[in-house]
């Protein structure tokens, strides 16, 4: 099982200070993913050159909408000097500031552009079982594939029979699982409201249950040959990540 653990770039003092403590906390990780948020000046693949000299696997993430028309990509540079061999096209959401200029790409647009010009880079797109439904999801799956993608980060799942379900849709494919905490009535409302996740019976917004879930399903994705990434978003990293791969 290859593990990853999102950062989010903040900054780079921030992000280094937290790459430093994932590392600390729970040394078998093998790669840092950073998402690309417009709230922060921190593009995705220049904070992976921040986090290189800690970890040299980062696998920034690509918003599909920031890119312009035609064949440039213009991250291609900083890609390359930030030593990056992996990257993880997302379509993005509209960002809040109006003067942020947008196009109206699909990832599989970008994952081709990325393909035919930069074939040496692994490019991965998402898989979201919450948002259209697994028969709608399926068929965005395919026509991933079909542009290039070489395999799948999913958004956070939180139900052991959905992990099961979604790893039977998607065998065969190199698949990042994607783990995350949900801590306070708060956090449980956002990620119901924004994300459209349908919680398990039993479920509590809690560190306890947030943990022992983490290790049940680090435990079945690492049974049947997958991957995973941790998302430890408002949370104390060494809290959460401590002891997740014990048992």
């Amino acid at each position: 099982m290859r593990l990853s653990v999102e950062l989010v770039p903040r900054g780079t003092t921030e992000l280094q200070a937290d790459a430093s403590q994932v590392l600390a906390t729970l040394p078998a990780v093998d790669a840092f993913n950073i998402p690309d948020l417009m709230r922060f000046p921190l593009r995705s693949w220049d904070a992976c050159a921040v986090t290189r000299p800690l970890l040299p696997a980062g696998i920034p993430h690509v918003r599909a909408i920031d890119i312009p028309p035609g064949e440039k990509l213009p991250m291609a540079d900083a890609l390359r000097a930030a030593g990056v061999t992996e990257v993880l096209v997302v379509r993005g959401d509209p960002p809040h500031d109006l003067g942020h200029r947008t196009w109206p790409n699909t990832s599989e647009d970008i994952i081709r552009r990325f393909k035919r010009h930069h074939p040496e880079l692994r490019v991965y797109a998402a898989f979201d079982p919450y948002r259209l439904g697994l028969r709608d999801e399926l068929t965005g799956v395919m026509r991933k594939i079909d542009a290039g993608a070489d395999g799948f980060f999913t958004q956070p799942l939180f139900d052991l029979r959905l992990l099961e379900i979604c790893m039977d849709m998607l065998q065969g494919q190199t698949v990042y699982w994607g783990v995350a905490p949900v801590l306070g009535a708060r956090a449980k409302a956002y990620w119901e409201t924004t994300n459209r996740v349908v919680f398990p019976a039993g479920f509590a917004p809690e560190m306890a249950w947030n943990k022992n879930f983490a290790r049940a399903a680090l435990k079945l994705i690492r049974a049947r040959g997958g991957n995973a990434y941790l998302m430890p978003i408002r949370v104390d990293l060494a809290s959460y990540l401590s002891g997740l791969l014990e048992g």
